[in-house]
């Protein structure tokens, strides 16, 4: 297709549910082509508005960990501005100090060092499963163990701990709320993923996740979304972490190997850029889908979810017949003669020709190659 060098998401549509960064990853995905819907799912508490985390941070101070988990830098870095911002921060540092600090990833180690602490040991694959396994091969017996959470709880590490000997204590700099807003923004994206309106949604937190699922269970479409990630729809996860609730629903979500945005993006690109795009002969010349954008003979134009739907399984049967009732199947209006009538129609004014869909008297429709 024309643009695709420097748009390779063009005719692509990709359902954004963070909040936190979501600027630079809806920028970065329309500047490469892409469509993009933006259903923020959670939103972090506002510091000021924490009071849980200053009750965890002051039982911390009075424990004085021997020994201190580093998951996020972004955790990092906002535990000291709370601490900070409520009079806790000399306490606090003073604490860090005489901890031994260990860290999840490079990115929470510059986190630390930028606070002005050392750390003792890093995990070499960003994972907290190896974090926690290198705390305990150092013998954490009889000593308090303090674990800064990465917006929920790793149930499994934490009793790993516990059965190490290790008091623990767990400290979340933020906890995730729903944004005002967000209910019918949410809707929309389920309605568009269970519908073929999105190639592709991206989940930058495991809560998130977590959220879209009870969104979908309260709106009655948990089953209707499932079935689109195991049959149209891909996920896309920032790093195992976040993609571990997909797996856990039996989807095989995209995963960069660097748990990084920019990584993600670049994923993506390959993914729709490959998989994503469908190429085909016809009677009137090469014809490509990619997304919801059809172009032949250097036209192009855009269908709607239920005529890409219809364009699609005429495309995928390769100038075979389908039968009018097995079509109209697909029709979310109605499966009488008529409705099938006018999705047609609607779909050949579509097209960039009409003639790419040719009628089979009393028998159906098919693509015409």
């Amino acid at each position: 297709m024309s643009g695709a060098a420097d748009q390779p998401l063009a005719g692509f549509r990709i359902g954004v549910t963070s909040d936190r960064r979501s600027a630079d990853l809806i920028d970065a995905l329309e500047r490469r082509g892409a469509t993009v819907l933006h259903a923020p799912v959670l939103k972090i508490a506002p510091v000021a508005e924490d009071a849980e985390l200053v009750a965890e941070t002051e039982a911390l101070i009075a424990a004085r960990p021997d020994v201190l988990l580093v998951t996020t830098a972004y955790g990092m870095r906002r535990w000291i501005e709370a601490a900070d911002a409520h009079g806790l921060g000399e306490q606090l540092a003073d604490v860090l100090e005489s901890a031994s600090i260990h860290v999840r990833g490079p990115k929470a180690r510059g986190a630390v060092r930028a606070a002005g602490f050392t750390d003792d040991g890093i995990s070499p694959d960003e994972r907290t499963a190896t974090l926690v396994d290198n705390v305990i091969a150092r013998g954490i017996a009889d000593r308090t163990v303090a674990v800064q959470l990465h917006g929920h709880a790793d149930l499994e590490g934490l009793e790993r701990l516990r059965a190490a000997g290790a008091a623990v204590l767990t400290v979340s700099p933020y906890r995730w709320v729903a944004p005002p807003d967000s209910e019918e923004r949410v809707d929309r994206l389920l309605e568009a993923a269970c519908t073929g309106g999105l190639d592709v949604v991206t989940f930058t937190s495991a809560p998130a996740v977590d959220a879209l699922w009870s969104a979908a269970q309260k709106s009655g479409r948990y089953w209707r979304l499932m079935e689109a990630f195991q049959t149209h729809l891909t996920a896309a996860a920032v790093g195992s972490v976040t993609a571990q609730p997909l797996v856990d629903a039996g989807i095989e979500p995209l995963v960069p190997d660097r748990f990084r945005m920019g990584a993600m993006i670049r994923l993506v690109v390959e993914h729709l850029s490959g998989r994503g795009t469908h190429r085909f002969e016809t009677a009137l010349g090469p014809c490509s889908v990619r997304g919801n954008a059809v172009e032949l003979d250097g036209a192009r134009t855009e269908l709607t979810a239920s005529q890409l739907a219809l364009f699609r399984v005429l495309a995928d049967a390769q100038g075979a017949v389908l039968p009018r009732a097995e079509l109209a199947g697909l029709l979310c209006d109605g499966q009488g003669d008529h409705a099938l009538d006018m999705a047609v129609s609607r779909l050949r004014q579509a097209l960039p020709d009409a003639k790419l869909v040719a009628t089979v008297i009393k028998r159906g429709y098919r693509l015409n190659v």
